[in-house]
């Protein structure tokens, strides 16, 4: 239990600081310096989680990382269900401290949706998106599961490299669909969202489901065939 506990808390986090940083800087193309503070936001908020909850749990916070070690033969299925509703809950969660904190102190939300998922950046264009999100999430899960692996010996500077590839998927990512690679981040400000009556990244969350998980799938498969 204490590991679901830890994944709820890291994932809550992982959206109040990186989707809260979004929603207070902007994201738009006009503010270079707004895709920077988020990336590093996603990343730096990783690397503090890593040193923290991963002696825990192995801090996953992102049901495609999990999905990633269970292909791998890390986890059983039973744990991954479990560690992917930790994982939603805590988005959902995080989602919901933005909006109190937004809403009673009558702050600007320069997203418009909790730091939501979306398909403007390439032209409301789900296939794009699919690519964009399956290719940064194959990134992203094929570091983790380098940089962990039993086989190799990178002593203590695995939470750093993790959170380094976050920022850098980020860079290039947030321009084009806000940067999923996480479908729990997705889903806690998409609901959210809903809920304010922003209907947008509810329909898009298929998106960035589907792509993170297949990403997640492919870097498993072909770190496997590659480590073996």
């Amino acid at each position: 239990m204490k590991k679901y506990v830890a994944e709820c808390i890291g994932t809550a986090t992982l959206v109040v600081l990186g989707c809260g940083t979004a929603m207070l800087v902007g994201c738009d193309a006009a503010s270079g310096s707004g895709y920077l503070l988020t990336a590093l936001a996603f990343g730096l908020t990783i690397v503090a989680m890593a040193y923290s909850i991963g002696n825990i749990s192995g801090c996953h916070i992102n049901p495609a990382v999990s999905l990633g070690v269970l292909l791998t033969g890390g986890m059983e299925i039973k744990e991954f269900i479990c560690y992917v509703i930790s994982q939603c809950v805590g988005a959902l969660a995080g989602a919901g401290i933005l909006a109190l904190i937004f809403g009673t102190g009558g702050v600007e939300d320069k997203t418009g949706g909790f730091g939501s998922n979306g398909l403007a950046g390439v032209n409301g264009s789900p296939i794009a998106g699919l690519i964009v999100e399956i290719v940064l999430t194959f990134i992203f899960v094929i570091a983790i599961l380098g940089v962990t692996s039993k086989k190799a010996n990178h002593g203590s500077f695995g939470g750093l490299v993790i959170g380094l590839t976050l920022v850098v998927v980020h860079i290039l990512g947030i321009g084009l669909t806000g940067t999923s690679v996480n479908p729990a981040r997705s889903f806690g400000p998409a609901l959210v969202a809903a809920f304010t009556g922003n209907t947008a990244p509810i329909a898009a969350l298929w998106v960035f489901i589907v792509g993170p998980l297949v990403g997640a799938a492919l870097a498993a498969c072909v770190y496997k065939a590659l480590e073996d």
